[in-house]
């Protein structure tokens, strides 16, 4: 690839990460003359940041076909797009990661079965093909166990943890005409994440394991760098790194791990794009998150990881009570203090609607009054009608 033509880049989903790949692409006009989307919200937020949008669902297989004769790369934001049509294109389009890795990240049993047999640790798990099935299938792994559906499944949607017999019938029917599995609970005493990038040429770039504090399966929290020992920092760089050898296909991996209560380290989920708990690097690191998946998809060298500041990202989601237009949000701006809002038409609860990062820029703050300060600002958010 000749680095020195700009290309237009495509992306399946036009979302926050969408909106962020997109700022991320336009400050690199030498590399990418025009981001295109696919999303079927109209105006979404990648487009409110300047791409250019096509309106539709992320599986139409015309609309894939459509991004990919306007494109010279595509890549993604969402997990849904349809991995056999972008499987199907041919050269000179590109797709990175790889929709064979694509394929087998969506379905989590799949995603499961290929760590495992690499040797990448991962808690118990089976496949589920009947209520009967599941009957039998419990008592190997005792209560509670989690049960979830293969594919279509995220921010704790299409999980369910069975606390006991009496609740067996309600959890399979809650999922009944979908793929099943089952996962042994993990007794973890903390949930990290390492953000992996691999580029074109086969380099890899892994930033600081950060901690993910998460409140009814969404995100709440992420700390970085994580409140953990150096040598369980380093295993869990071992193992994202062992993990970007085995995908194929370049771009920022978010994987998500437990350290368990001896100190293990085990690969939760694998989320093969630019990730939540990577979003503190727009302000705390060398490079972003964003940036570093644009580079590792164009075959550029891969920026510096290294994390600046302690910083703590705190998710802005919306209100249990609240549904519908909302009053502009602001902030003012204070020191280390950064609000990130995704311009989204509605709130909805518990919907992502921006983030706050607040970064130690002077390195004189501990961790503790990161995370209070988060706190603090969270607080002065409020949604208002719009009208």
């Amino acid at each position: 690839m000749n680095q020195h033509v700009s290309k237009v880049l495509g992306i399946i989903g036009g979302g926050q990460l969408g909106m962020m790949l997109t700022e991320a692409a336009r400050s690199m006009p030498e590399h990418v003359s025009k981001v295109v989307v696919l999303d079927p919200t109209t105006n979404c937020p990648a487009a409110r940041a300047g791409a250019q949008q096509i309106v539709a669902d992320f599986k139409d297989k015309n609309a894939i076909v459509e991004l990919s004769m306007q494109s010279d790369i595509i890549t993604y934001e969402i997990e849904s797009g349809d991995s056999q049509v972008l499987e199907s294109l041919t050269a000179p389009i590109s797709v990175s990661p790889s929709p064979a890795t694509l394929r087998i990240i969506q379905d989590k049993f799949l995603q499961k079965t290929f760590l495992r047999d690499n040797n990448i640790p991962v808690p118990k798990f089976l496949a589920i093909e009947s209520l009967a099935d599941l009957k039998s299938k419990i008592p190997l792994f005792g209560y509670p166990v989690l049960l979830k559906m293969r594919r279509d499944a995220y921010d704790g949607r299409g999980n369910f943890r069975i606390e006991n017999q009496d609740q067996v019938e309600s959890a399979y029917g809650l999922f009944e005409g979908k793929q099943m599995m089952i996962e042994k609970m993990i007794d973890f005493k903390m949930e990290i994440s390492v953000i992996a990038a691999r580029n074109t040429n086969g380099e890899i770039a892994t930033y600081p394991a950060v901690e993910n504090i998460h409140k009814e399966n969404i995100l709440e929290m992420t700390i970085a760098p994580a409140r953990i020992e150096p040598e369980i920092a380093e295993r869990a760089e071992t193992i994202a790194r062992k993990t970007m050898d085995i995908f194929h296909g370049a771009g920022v991996f978010g994987i998500e791990m437990f350290v368990t209560r001896d100190d293990s380290v085990l690969v939760n989920e694998i989320a093969p794009r630019v990730h939540n708990s990577g979003h503190h690097t727009l302000q705390s690191s060398e490079t972003s998150q964003f940036e570093q998946h644009v580079r590792a998809i164009l075959g550029l060298p891969l920026g510096s990881t290294r994390l600046k500041h302690r910083a703590v990202m705190r998710n802005i989601l919306g209100p249990k009570d609240f549904k519908g237009r909302y009053k502009p949000i602001t902030l003012e701006n204070k020191k280390g203090i950064y609000l990130k809002m995704y311009h989204k038409d509605e709130a909805k609860p518990q919907r992502k609607l921006g983030h706050i990062n607040v970064i130690d820029i002077d390195d004189t703050e501990d961790i503790n009054t990161l995370i209070n300060k988060a706190e603090q600002v969270r607080n002065l958010i409020k949604f208002e009608p719009l009208g």
